[in-house]
């Protein structure tokens, strides 16, 4: 049954995108005829009209499922993040303690990911119950099973007017495929040359067809387990910086300071380590630095994961019932289980008495101290770290139901969609008073009265300065076990009519779709995370719920050959807890093709976030600031904020508290893009568009780095240009009465504003070379011409792409980003090659100096790393007609961005921007795909 039933004949531009967006095994499949032919009408993202156009007024970036087999994709994630549009740093596997470790995220244009819309299937994902850095909510797009995606497309810019919340960056829209005749098998390996990193993946589908071909159903499965990989298992994080623009040190494994002598190191020792120096594999030794002397490992930065482990699981199914000529019964189904293991490494497994007792006063020596004391994995036992990993269970499921048909000149469908993502962290902890009791049993000793409000103790070094016995760390650890959950429901139904009325240029569209759904978020934190039975670990709480309706209409009026107007409009509502926060946008697109190779094409219109639930009914919930600068600490002793290594308060632990404000307003966005297509032949097209977004009233949470740093401004009297007050510093920090910081506080307001400009740019040529086959060259460009941040109102704009400082805080790293493949397809083979390309990005000096101008001391200067391109390979062979072999080669020059280590002290055990580059390296697959049964 076929739902549309005009055909049109298809022209020089839409030949030629057509012929870009094909890569197959077959030369000949990479030139188009160039004789007429006739192109059903279809629904693309970015319009709910069916139409023979594939470039209208909205731009669409297409990745097929030919194009992630051979351009060496290993995961959806994989796809997103290496696109050209992905400008910004993101948390993930390589950010070690992040509120999301075990998730993987995406966005578009630097802005953050839950500024970006991600449908399956047409139809909204669900929010991943854990929040992005504690606070916002986002999309994990790890559970989509790679083998069954039939392509996945991109509409960067607002696109609120028929998509709805959330869609200011662009919309993203992971199709899978509805339909297979035959069976296949996939079976895949790799691993990574660098070691770590081995993964296999098999995945099988089958599609039953009835005999009168009515009912049409698929099945897919998919089973992937990988292993992670070890900071230890890569030159750059095996060891703390060893080309660094300061000398190499070890960590502070055993650390006694004086907090009255600006945290001044205190050997304490009288055999100067060496009854530790077991630990971390027989390397702890005596290290100094300026502040004094203290015992640890060059190698202790290397006990932590910066890929997680993972094993996967997905089952996907779809069906469609031709119930007769008029009526179409669909469904499917998608149900996805992870099992994502990482350990955060020794920096975040220790034990200090800064935590709990403030400082104490050793009776012995006269002194104030504080302890710190990290734990090797002789410690731990058998295998060290890799016996307290934590693992996050993912089980989520999406289900869809349905019919479509005609009614006369109508099309209608009605859907209704129900999904639930539950997850489970069972995280590693010390346990609070068992691990205070421990060290006081064994190390402090019994307490020996109070000094000004503080404990006495008289500590037994010989104790302190030694492994603790087997079994002894089980007794004060353990793990807790959160639960959360998103659950959503959505009713749909749409009417269309391709043929309204008749115009000059063709046949007027039009769409009504009205929507009413509910969604819920549940974050339930093990409640001993919460009343203070953890030591050093705090978890992010809430729960809510919120119904919403919207209706949205589209009109495509073609008022010429040369001349198309498209209009469209929504109104949302959203009830969330007693108020009713409602929104309504627009947009209006232009296409204009004054000859038939040639498309102008332009759009206005608006866009919004209606706010989140975390955003509404987030508790008020903690997070340690860890590695954060006391700046003004540091400058009562001599250090200025552009400078402070070798301060004692340079990396410091700071707790901080944040929640959720009910009466948040919609972000809003003005948006418009304008752009040309040109295909001088039908196998050649280029493309460039312009996007302009001006962001208004976006929800915000302030960094603590900012927060500190207003206060050293605010109380040396000098000039404040952060985003926080004055009066915000007095109200939202608290020292205790030795000036320690105790608690800091960042709120979330409707304050910050944005402005960006992007251009992106495309091409695509196919050229046949006779009996050598055929040639097919693609490419992406994405150049971020403005991108500028008001923290709060009356605020200066911060430039984000200029100012290296704002562009670490706020994640916007990369101005100019492509990427782009050449294949080469000759009888039964073809070769791939794909390249990834990032321009410029400033170093860690240019943001710790605040300025491209700033020199270390070393003579280390600020400036920019260089531009990084990584390159795939791989190379299909169709051995027998059901029987293809392929080998991906990823990075094939084992790029890695180790570089960037000269420019991070010698202290830094992550010595490069985990944010935005890895140090996998390279990556080696093989492939089988067997295809079998009725074609």
């Amino acid at each position: 049954m076929s739902r549309y039933r005009s055909t049109l004949s298809r022209h020089p531009l839409t030949a030629a995108v057509l012929t870009g967006m094909l890569l197959t095994s077959a030369a000949t499949a990479f030139a188009q005829d160039s004789s007429t032919t006739n192109l059903d009408k279809v629904t693309v993202t970015g319009s709910l009209i069916p139409q023979t156009e594939i470039e209208t007024h909205t731009p669409v970036v297409t990745i097929t499922a030919e194009d992630i087999q051979t351009r060496g994709f290993t995961s959806v994630a994989d796809v997103l993040q290496q696109s050209s549009l992905t400008t910004g740093g993101l948390q993930g596997g390589q950010t070690s303690a992040s509120f999301t470790q075990g998730a993987e995220a995406a966005g578009m244009f630097g802005l953050s990911p839950s500024y970006t819309k991600y449908l399956i299937n047409g139809r909204p994902m669900l929010s991943y119950p854990a929040l992005y850095n504690g606070g916002d909510t986002f999309n994990n797009i790890s559970g989509i099973p790679i083998d069954i995606v039939e392509r996945i497309e991109i509409l960067p810019g607002g696109q609120s007017s028929l998509y709805g919340s959330d869609a200011i960056a662009g919309v993203v829209n992971i199709i899978l495929k509805e339909r297979m005749d035959g069976s296949v098998l996939n079976v895949r390996g790799g691993t990574y040359t660098e070691g770590g990193g081995s993964t296999f993946r098999i995945s099988g589908a089958t599609g039953f067809n009835s005999a009168d071909d009515r009912l049409n159903v698929l099945v897919n499965a998919q089973f992937e387990s990988s292993n992670p990989i070890w900071g230890y298992q890569r030159d750059v994080t095996r060891t703390t910086n060893g080309n660094g623009y300061t000398a190499q040190v070890p960590t502070n494994d055993f650390l006694v300071v004086n907090p009255a002598a600006g945290n001044a190191y205190l050997m304490m020792d009288p055999n100067l380590c060496a009854n530790v120096a077991g630990q971390f594999g027989g390397t702890t030794v005596l290290g100094t630095r300026a502040a004094g002397q203290s015992c640890g490992s060059i190698y202790s930065p290397g006990y932590k994961t910066v890929k997680n482990g993972k094993d996967s699981a997905q089952i996907y199914s779809s069906f469609t019932f031709d119930a007769n000529d008029s009526l179409q019964l669909f469904g499917d189904v998608l149900y996805s289980y992870e099992d994502v293991k990482y350990a955060t490494g020794s920096n975040y497994t220790w034990w200090g008495t800064a935590s709990g007792y403030g400082r104490f006063w050793d009776q012995t020596s006269g002194q104030w101290m504080n302890l710190q004391r990290a734990f090797a994995p002789e410690d731990i036992g058998a295998n060290g770290y890799k016996d307290i990993l934590n693992t996050d269970r993912n089980k989520a499921y999406q289900v869809t139901l349905g019919g479509r048909g005609t009614l006369g000149n109508w099309d209608y469908s009605a859907s209704f969609t129900r999904g639930e993502y539950k997850l489970t962290e069972r995280n590693f902890v010390r346990w609070a008073d068992p691990i205070n009791n421990y060290f006081e049993e064994h190390v402090l000793g019994p307490q020996l009265g109070t000094r000004n409000g503080y404990a006495v103790f008289s500590p037994n070094w010989d104790a302190f300065y030694a492994p603790i016995p087997a079994g002894d760390f089980a007794t004060f650890t353990g793990y807790t076990e959160s639960q959360s959950r998103t659950w959503q429901n959505l009713g749909r139904f749409q009417i269309t009519n391709g043929t309204l009325f008749s115009l000059p240029g063709g046949d007027a569209g039009f769409a009504v779709v009205a929507e009413a759904g509910s969604e819920g978020w549940d974050y339930t934190p093990d409640e001993r995370l919460m009343d203070g039975s953890v030591w050093g670990t705090t978890a992010v709480a809430g729960a809510g719920h919120r119904s919403n309706y919207a209706v949205t209409s589209e009109l495509r009026l073609p008022l010429l050959d040369s001349l198309t107007v498209t209009g469209s409009g929504r109104y949302d509502a959203f009830k969330i807890g007693s108020s009713t926060v409602d929104k309504a946008t627009y947009s209006v697109g232009v296409e204009f093709r004054p000859i038939e190779s040639l498309l102008f094409r332009g759009k206005y219109g608006t866009a919004f976030r209606a706010p989140s639930l975390s955003d509404a009914f987030q508790g008020l919930s903690g997070y340690y600031a860890n590695g954060a600068t006391d700046y003004y600490r540091c400058g009562q002793l001599g250090y200025a904020p552009t400078d402070t290594t070798g301060c004692a308060y340079d990396s410091v632990s700071v707790f901080g508290q944040r929640a959720g404000n009910p009466d948040l307003e919609p972000i809003t966005a003005d948006v418009w893009n304008a752009g040309v297509v040109w295909a001088p032949l039908n196998n050649l097209s280029f493309s460039v568009d312009y996007y302009n977004w001006k962001i208004k009233n976006e929800v915000d949470t302030l960094s603590s780095d900012q927060l500190l740093l207003a206060e050293y401004y605010c109380r040396n009297g000098q000039v404040n240009n952060t985003s926080a007050s004055c009066d915000n510093v007095n109200e939202w920090i608290t020292r205790d009465a030795s000036g320690v910081l105790d608690e800091i506080y960042t709120p979330k307001m409707n304050v910050a504003s944005q402005n960006l400009q992007a251009i992106t740019a495309s091409a695509k040529y196919v050229q046949e070379l006779g009996r050598f086959g055929a040639l097919q060259f693609s490419t992406n460009y994405t150049n971020m011409i403005k991108r500028e941040l008001q923290p709060q109102p009356g605020d200066e704009y911060l430039d984000l792409l200029r100012d290296p400082y704002n562009m670490w805080i706020y994640d916007s790293y990369a101005k100019v980003r492509a990427d782009g493949s050449v294949g080469w397809a000759l009888d039964k083979w073809t070769t791939t090659l794909y390249f990834n390309y990032v321009g410029k990005t400033p170093n860690y000096l240019a943001y710790a100096g605040n300025g491209y101008d700033y020199v270390h001391s070393s003579g280390a200067k600020a400036g920019k790393w260089g531009s990084y391109t990584t390159y795939n390979l791989s190379v299909n062979y169709r051995a027998a007609e059901n029987m293809t072999f392929s080998v991906m080669v990823n990075n094939v020059f084992n790029k890695m961005p180790d570089n960037q280590a000269s420019n991070f002290p010698g202290t830094s055990g992550t010595p490069y921007n985990n944010y935005f580059y890895n140090i996998y390296g390279r990556a080696v697959y093989v492939q089988a795909k067997y295809e079998f049964g009725p074609k």
